[in-house]
């Protein structure tokens, strides 16, 4: 039997819990107990992005899982010859052969994989996908992974574009004076039509340090239920050592997805986000309390104060080369950051797609 007294306290907690967004389990038969607060929709990734957030987005409006969002977002650009960064197209290594790494994480069953070296494969995060879902390991590399990818039905295909190639040629021949290749100043009275088209010569060293070009896409999505995913994929660092790996298929480094609390990917320099394990360094800042932005300017500055090798630092004493960190929390908030000015991410948000501009630590001299 029900007294008085118990009654009263059994309403006035069902009122402390409305209060609080709670609901009693006997007010509707077969509702939840519990109504959590929905999220606005998010999804954002690196300036070379735009595309893949709106296609995310898209994804997510149709209540599409998470990880299936953002991958069906960077295979978009992970599949475009005209972006040198990633995929087909992607810039090769010392040797002219283009190598690719990602990972992928999927917050709602705490999964994760990832592929390094990989050879042959247009989308290398698709492969990464398979590691996760049809393996017992996490990450694989070099010819194994790309064994791996065959068995699961991708098709091995020459990735090395007539451009990418071009300005490997024209790297190569730019080594030494002592060899026996030719400069294009030495070649186009032979050759007039060698770099001929868009972008003549452009981009040997065409990050803002004068250090190679490196180009990476990362892109996460947060849904109306707080989920989240990220990938990670990139062609990496141009003219590396063969078999050199980046932080972007290195959980922890290029990725992290903790669904409790958010995710984060980078770009830039990998070697320096490996050092300070810098994606999950801005999730737990993001667990702490930090807003997304706060959180990764704080590991931007971890990345400074590691950076101690001369040939790594400017006139300053700063960094002379780029990281960028974006992020999301489980609440909807974002942040796009990098150690110098003038960097921009890409975002889509209540039905605006948009590029935005960085958070930074500095401003370059001018």
């Amino acid at each position: 039997m029900t007294t008085r007294r118990s009654f009263l306290r059994a309403t006035a907690g069902a009122g402390a819990g409305a209060a609080l967004g709670i609901l009693p389990a006997t007010r509707l038969r077969g509702a939840p107990a519990v109504h959590l607060r929905r999220v606005t929709p998010v999804c954002i990734a690196s300036g070379n992005g735009l595309t893949a957030v709106t296609r995310a987005m898209e994804v997510i409006h149709e209540e599409g899982d998470t990880l299936d969002a953002v991958l069906q977002g960077v295979t978009i650009v992970e599949r475009d010859p005209e972006d040198t960064s990633v995929g087909y197209g992607g810039l090769p290594n010392l040797e002219g052969v283009v190598q690719l790494d990602s990972s992928i994480m999927h917050g709602p069953t705490r999964g994760a994989g990832a592929v390094a070296s990989l050879e042959g494969i247009k989308a290398p995060s698709l492969v990464a996908r398979d590691v996760m879902r049809y393996t017992d390991h996490v990450f694989l590399v070099g010819p194994g992974a790309q064994r791996f990818a065959r068995s699961m039905g991708h098709p091995i295909e020459d990735l090395l574009t007539e451009e990418a190639r071009r300005r490997w040629v024209e790297w190569r021949a730019r080594l030494s004076d002592q060899d026996y290749f030719l400069t294009p100043e030495q070649t186009l009275h032979h050759l007039p039509d060698f770099c001929s088209g868009a972008g003549q010569g452009e981009g040997l060293l065409d990050s803002h340090d004068g250090m190679r070009p490196h180009g990476t896409i990362h892109c996460n999505v947060v849904n109306e239920s707080g989920d989240l995913s990220g990938v990670t994929t990139t062609s990496g660092m141009a003219w590396k050592i063969p078999g050199r790996v980046g932080d972007s298929p290195i959980i922890g480094a290029g990725l992290y997805v903790d669904n409790d609390v958010g995710a984060c990917g980078s770009t830039g320099r990998g070697e320096a986000v490996i050092k300070t394990v810098g994606s999950h360094a801005v999730v737990e800042l993001m667990r702490g309390g930090m807003h997304p932005k706060d959180a990764c300017l704080e590991a931007l500055r971890r990345i400074v104060r590691f950076t101690i090798e001369p040939r790594l630092r400017d006139e300053r004493g700063l960094p002379n080369f780029s990281v960028n960190y974006y992020a999301v929390n489980k609440k909807g908030e974002y942040a796009g950051a990098a150690i110098w000015a003038g960097a921009r991410f890409a975002v889509s948000v209540d039905g605006d797609t948009r590029p935005e501009d960085s958070a930074y630590l500095f401003q370059p001299d001018r």
